[in-house]
Order: C-alpha cells, then structure tokens, then sequence
C-alpha cells in the first residue's frame, strides 16, 4: 500500500499524460486514471486520434491497464460544450480570434474534474503539461513556473491557476529535459503510446476544419464580405470572418504591390481590413478577464516580461491598472499582430514564474 496520497491523473490517450501517470507512480502515489469524454466520435480508430476521443480513451485505458491503475472515463461533454464550444463559437461571432485550450484547462480539467478528483478522495489532479508548480517561501503563494524544457514549455495556456487549485496540482513533465526524454520513460515503462504523435486538431471538430464546423454552428461567420483598406476604400471580398485572424496574410487575395494582412475583423460590418506590415504594429493592449498567480495583484506600473500568443519568446513590457478592473500593458517595443480574444500571459523580470493572464480585448490605438 501506497504511503503517498492519492492523486488523480487526467489521461487523454497521449505519451504526455502516460508518463506522467507512469512517473507518479515510480515515485510512490496511489495513482488513479481518468479520461474525460468530452466530444464523441463516430469511430474508435485509435491511430491519430485526438485529445479525448473515443480512440484517446481507448488507449487511455490500455495504458491504465499496463501501470496496473484504476481507470476511468467520466462524461464532460455538456459541460466542455458550455465553457468552451458556446465561447469558441460566441468569439467567432464577435470576430475574435479564441484560445479553447485556455477555457478548458480553466473550467473543465482544473475546476470541474479536480473537484470531483477530490470527491473521490484524491489529494492531488496531475496532467501531462509541460510546466512547474512550486511554492514560493518569500511570498507564501504557490507559484506556476516555465518547464524546464523551454521549447515545450504551456504555462502560457495555464496562466488561470487560483492558488486553492495549484495546491493540489501536480506536473511531473516540468522537470523533464524534452521530449525525447519523455518518449524514452514510455519506453522504458512499456507503453504502447510511446511514439504516439501529438495532437494538433481542436479536439471537437476532428475529421474536418474549424470553419466546416462553424458553417453548421455560426454560419454567418462564414458569410462573404468586403475586404477594405485602412482608408476605408473596398479591395475586394472575403468568403467568412471565420476565414481570417489578426496578422494573416493568407486569402487576402486584393492585387497589391505589397504583401497587405488583416489588420481589423468588423463582426457586425462582416468587414476584413487589411494593411501594411506597419499597421500591424501596436504599442500596447487593454486586456481584462485578469487572473494573478506570483502576485495578489498591482496598485502601479510593474516591469513584466509578456507574451501575446503561444508561439513567441516574451518580450519587455509594463503593465498597470487600467479602467474598471482592466489592465493596460505597453511595451518596450511595438508589437505585431495584437489579436483580441487572445491571452496575454505575464513573467516576471528576470525569471520564468508567471505573474499572472488576462484576455486580450483590443490594442492601445
């Protein structure tokens, strides 16, 4: 018998949450797996399967069964289509470009499924994410830290944790070196998801595109539009909002010396801008929806290291308090693509903890 506690490993069917089960359970936990099914397929096919499929919970279960662990799959789905389909498709409406990987890690896999985690006597949820979760001594707050494998690193999609949550959370792919290294623990625990490839897809629209998806759910989101210029003067036309995001260059299809780039989404208008390389430049942004992890919060200006999407190395800014519990961010040096709808996610100077997240609302022009 186990003289750790018991913790509850959130399973997808994928090498990361694998190992991080396989990990635990070296390391002396009572562990228990559970997969959520989340959105349902019309096949079990496992190959290329994505997060929380049938397939992923098929080989959840076999994974589950090799570690010699309990395992269990527990329906989500109305609640997943509530916090994060509805959203996905509202932003769409609106014209914003969404982060559903955001919603479902705050609502569904670190609200909903660590609380019943804790229903079934669980101490502690881990999931395979790439991050660290530490306890700060100076300040008495438990802090979310960058893995140590950089290229790997998602606390940019974790930026929600409450301090209650991140008490009882537990990573253990934040100390792994790389991928490779994780592939390897597969191995060596003989697991056959081992060299099982990432997912790429949005999970709920699998055997298809987003925009097919959006043609059922919001199908003016896919009506065709005007494309204009900054002045205001038509280019040409568009075949749906949902087509574009801030910074594409792609389907701006108007005849220009120049390569021109959405630089606006006008939902109500059904209206594409485009523009230059320079007007994609902003010096800052408002954001709200804030969630503050390293610090209670700010009363003043406060140097922060910010990231406004997933993919980019963050860069110098400073944030204050803005309007009605909103935030203003300015940065050192202006930067590209500005996408409303997107995170902003906040790292301390000098350091790879997260100070805090909020959503991106528009730009400072």
């Amino acid at each position: 018998m186990s003289t750790k506690p018991t913790v509850v490993v959130a399973m997808s069917g994928g090498v990361d949450s694998s190992v991080a089960a396989g990990l635990l359970l070296r390391q002396g936990y009572n562990v228990l797996g559970i997969t959520m099914q989340i959105w349902q397929e019309s096949t079990t096919q496992t190959k290329g399967a994505g997060c929380c499929s049938l397939g992923a919970v098929e080989d959840a279960r076999r994974v589950a069964a090799k570690l010699g662990i309990p395992h269990y799959v527990l329906n989500f789905k109305e609640f997943f289509a509530e916090k994060v389909i509805n959203n996905f498709i509202s932003e769409y409406k609106n014209g914003r470009t969404p982060n559903p990987c955001v919603n479902c890690n705050r609502y569904v896999k670190f609200d909903a499924l660590l609380s019943k985690a804790q229903d079934l006597g669980a101490e502690y949820l881990a999931t395979g994410h790439y991050a660290r979760v530490e306890f700060n001594e100076d300040r008495r707050r438990w802090t979310l830290r960058r893995a140590l494998d950089h290229d790997k690193d998602q606390t940019y999609a974790l930026y929600h944790f409450t301090q209650a949550e991140l008490e009882h959370t537990l990573m253990p792919l934040g100390l792994v070196t790389n991928k490779a290294e994780t592939r390897a623990i597969a191995e060596e625990l003989g697991l056959l998801v081992s060299n099982k490839p990432d997912s790429q897809e949005i999970c709920f629209v699998q055997g298809g595109s987003y925009t097919d998806f959006l043609a059922d759910a919001a199908p003016e989101t896919v009506q065709p539009g005007d494309i204009v210029d900054t002045t205001g003067k038509r280019r040409g036309s568009h075949d749906g909002i949902a087509f574009y995001t801030i910074g594409q260059r792609k389907r701006v299809n108007v005849g220009s010396p120049i390569p021109l780039y959405v630089v606006g989404i006008d939902a109500q208008t059904n209206t594409i801008t485009v523009g230059g390389n320079d007007d994609l430049l902003e010096d800052g942004l408002i954001a709200d929806d804030i969630n503050w992890i390293g610090l209670p919060g700010i009363d003043g200006p406060l140097p922060v290291m910010a990231k406004i999407r997933y993919n980019m190395e963050a860069v110098p800014a400073v944030v204050s308090p803005g309007e009605n519990g909103s935030l203003v961010l300015k940065f050192d040096q202006a930067q590209r693509a500005v996408t409303p709808g997107q995170s902003l996610v906040m790292y301390e100077m000098d350091s790879d903890s997260v100070i805090g997240g909020a959503t991106i609302q528009r730009t400072l022009r």
